[in-house]
């Protein structure tokens, strides 16, 4: 049997789509953003940054989805991405399909997170045929938990993120989730 793929899905106000090499530029801008990675440890050299994006279209060969590069189909500028991706095995739910979301600050508060985050579930249960999604957060993000509960999230577990290292402010981690309808 041949796995669905999902290239492209278009939303009212974006295109999500497979990486290409002018997104590896404002990415790495993005994951060296202090500011837009402030729930992460730490930034990302532009070495890491290229190297995420490697593993991002590795994982679509592999599946036929992932984290989608987020396009404004207005003005065709690049903004970040959300999708898809496995959870680590050693968090609550691991082994678990995660649906995630990184966005350049310039494009926090227009509801676009939200506006993807819809359609990459539709993704996961609709199209691939999932029967539960995840999605994980610092405990002081509050912004992604907003998102999550906004597209029908439930907290289901609070825990210390393996590996971020103890005492730090951000190794408190919260768990939620969603079974399929």
């Amino acid at each position: 049997m041949t796995q669905p793929r999902f290239d492209t899905i278009k939303t009212e106000r974006l295109l999500m789509r497979r990486w290409q090499d002018s997104d590896r530029e404002p990415f790495a801008e993005l994951n060296g953003d202090p500011d837009t990675l402030k729930f992460f440890p730490d930034t990302m050299t532009r070495a890491e940054s290229d190297g995420f994006v490697d593993h991002i279209e590795a994982r679509f060969e592999q599946q036929g989805f992932g984290l989608w590069a987020l396009e404004l189909t207005g003005t065709g500028q690049f903004i970040g991405y959300t999708g898809l991706n496995p959870l680590p095995a050693d968090v609550p739910g691991g082994g678990g399909m995660e649906i995630g979301w990184r966005l350049a600050r310039h494009a926090w508060h227009h509801g676009y997170a939200t506006e993807a985050a819809r359609s990459a579930l539709a993704v996961a249960f609709d199209g691939v045929g999932l029967a539960e999604i995840w999605s994980m957060t610092a405990v002081l993000n509050e912004p992604s938990q907003a998102v999550m509960r906004r597209i029908g999230l439930h907290e289901v577990a609070r825990f210390s993120h393996p590996r971020i290292p103890g005492g730090h402010p951000l190794q408190p981690h919260v768990m939620y989730h969603l079974d399929r309808q």
